[in-house]
């Protein structure tokens, strides 16, 4: 059994005094008792018993004397300066603040968008380093600036690891995770911590195999508008939609759509309960396109609508033709350690691309839209459409606390409860958790849209 470094150094600075005065035949014997001591290899206690309490220079101009582990720190130029820090930021930006792995793949691609539509001029030189910078780099240089954006006291439930199980309701095709079409669907409420009355919904679709994505805002769950969205966001896709996996909701699980799916052979499965993990994928999105784009703040109304559609019309492009995806191909556990690996990020701009189950004149229109977009451009107007959602949520709660403070006209101030502002009372309401969140009216500090307020924190 080893013993601790403290009492091997106690032990090196007794033996080193006996071993420096000692001649060479005696040196063996007190190396041997030293070694035997500490465990060090035989060669290494040699030079420590040889150099301890000798002078070693930390750094240019400032030596010590005594422990002989006290290494020098050898400097040595910067290679990623602040020429390359500067050029770095902005992109990391212009993307909304992805993780460094992600945005070192994206950096490629996005140099020369940026280049093409006169955003951005680097020196060759500088692009070279930025094509070549690590992850680990990319996160050093950005540490300053990251730490300017951090979050605090940010609450909600992040997607967990990746699990998927089906139970199918009616199938024509294969699930097949190798095969663009086969997408999982999701709702994602906007009520701003308030879940009395009617408030806007998020339709989030993803396909499984490119990670491709697509969100359309809707005024309700009402069956119609979720039905009209799928449609809507059916015709927008670059490729044949084959499957559709939804959870048990109403909104999906009801007789209009899988008559739908039916007439179009459309593989329809639904998850089981209360297991979000079965829908993973549409999860992760959820979290990282939708909550962190528009936030958490309750929006009501067609004006809302229209605008969270306009975000997302911005957001689709961003995320689809520049934002590299990981994806998890092994995870294994070792004791109490589970070890995931994942592929080369890539854009699901790129996994069609590479996909043999894409036609050739999707991918020609695809690879003429992508350069045509401005992602600078892009990411200026997604900032514009936040600041003026925020808006709209601080409108919103502004109006709720007034209705809140003051009965409607034809009641009576002694029948005024919080039920006419959308809450419930104390009475139907017992457990102070409950209470605590249903009567705080929604405000403007619910909302953190990416790239205004907050960035993420950075995941795959």
């Amino acid at each position: 059994m080893k013993i601790p470094m403290a009492e091997r150094r106690v032990l090196t600075k007794h033996f080193a005094k006996e071993y420096q005065r000692s001649r060479k035949g005696e040196k063996g014997k007190i190396l041997d008792r030293f070694v035997e001591a500490t465990g060090y290899h035989r060669v290494y206690a040699a030079w420590l018993l040889r150099n301890h309490g000798r002078r070693v220079w930390v750094k240019p101009g400032l030596a010590v004397k005594g422990d002989v582990t006290i290494r020098p720190r050898h400097t040595r130029p910067k290679e990623y300066g602040e020429e390359v820090q500067k050029p770095l930021t902005q992109l990391w930006k212009c993307l909304g603040y992805p993780c460094s792995k992600r945005l070192v793949a994206a950096l490629p691609g996005l140099l020369d968008a940026l280049e093409r539509h006169g955003e951005m001029e680097v020196a060759p030189e500088v692009r070279e380093k930025l094509l070549r910078v690590s992850a680990a780099t990319a996160d050093r240089l950005l540490a300053p600036e990251r730490r300017k954006h951090a979050l605090r006291g940010r609450s909600g439930t992040k997607p967990g690891s990746l699990l998927k199980s089906q139970i199918p309701v009616r199938t024509f095709a294969d699930w097949n995770e190798n095969m663009p079409g086969f997408v999982e669907v999701d709702l994602v409420g906007h009520d701003g911590g308030c879940v009395q009355g009617d408030y806007v919904q998020t339709l989030d679709v993803t396909d499984v195999c490119t990670g491709w994505s697509e969100q359309r805002a809707v005024l309700n769950k009402a069956q119609r508008w979720v039905f009209e969205a799928l449609l809507e966001i059916r015709e927008r896709l670059p490729f044949v939609l084959h499957g559709l996996d939804s959870d048990n909701g109403s909104e999906f699980i009801n007789h209009h759509l899988y008559e739908y799916c039916e007439e179009n052979e459309i593989t329809f499965t639904r998850a089981r309960p209360y297991r979000k993990n079965d829908t993973c994928y549409v999860e992760q999105k959820n979290y990282s396109i939708v909550r962190q784009s528009v936030g958490y703040g309750r929006f009501v109304g067609k004006k809302a609508v229209q605008t969270l559609n306009e975000l997302y019309d911005l957001l689709r492009l961003q995320n689809n033709f520049f934002l590299p995806h990981m994806k998890l191909f092994e995870k294994r556990r070792e004791g109490s350690r589970v070890i995931k690996r994942y592929k080369k990020p890539k854009t699901p701009y790129q996994r069609i691309l590479e996909s043999s189950h894409v036609s050739a004149s999707i991918k020609r229109t695809l690879k003429k839209q992508f350069k045509s977009l401005n992602p600078a451009a892009i990411q200026r107007r997604i900032q514009g459409l936040q600041r003026r959602l925020a808006d709209l949520v601080r409108q919103s709660g502004s109006e709720e606390e007034l209705a809140a403070r003051e009965p409607h006209e034809s009641e009576s101030p002694s029948s005024f409860t919080p039920r006419h502002a959308g809450l419930q009372s104390a009475a139907e309401k017992p457990d102070s958790f409950h209470e605590k969140r249903t009567r705080r009216p929604p405000s403007a500090q619910h909302v953190a849209p990416r790239g205004a307020m907050h960035i993420p924190p950075d995941t795959g």
